[in-house]
């Protein structure tokens, strides 16, 4: 899903707001999340997930065109980790999908 089909989405679903103030709504929560990860902060959405930031350590990589080794230095780089909630409708749904009925009731016995 990309920003402008959240954004119409939302729309959609609550007609009483104006599209310009949904847009407005979508891009201050994404420029927070992003100014809060700037500054190092973790941002968690209790049932969504948690945004973090992870350093990565300098290293030596490969250029994979010529095989040459080239030097990467530090970065820090943006981490989400699922929350529970999410992760867990997301294996319901995916299991359902796949036929397999509820993950719950894997290895119980059918009678």
């Amino acid at each position: 899903m990309t920003k402008s089909e959240l954004i119409a989405r939302l729309a959609a679903k609550n007609p009483h707001l104006y599209q310009r103030d949904v847009e407005r709504i979508v891009a201050t929560v994404f420029d927070e999340i992003s100014k809060a990860l700037a500054h190092g902060d973790r941002v968690e959405l209790r049932g969504f997930g948690a945004f973090s930031v992870k350093k990565r350590d300098p290293r030596t990589g490969r250029n994979p065109r010529t095989g040459e080794q080239v030097a990467v230095a530090s970065k820090r780089v943006p981490y989400f980790k699922t929350g529970k909630d999410l992760r867990d409708r997301l294996n319901k749904e995916a299991a359902r999908a796949a036929g397999l009925g509820s993950p719950d009731s894997a290895g119980e016995d059918k009678v």
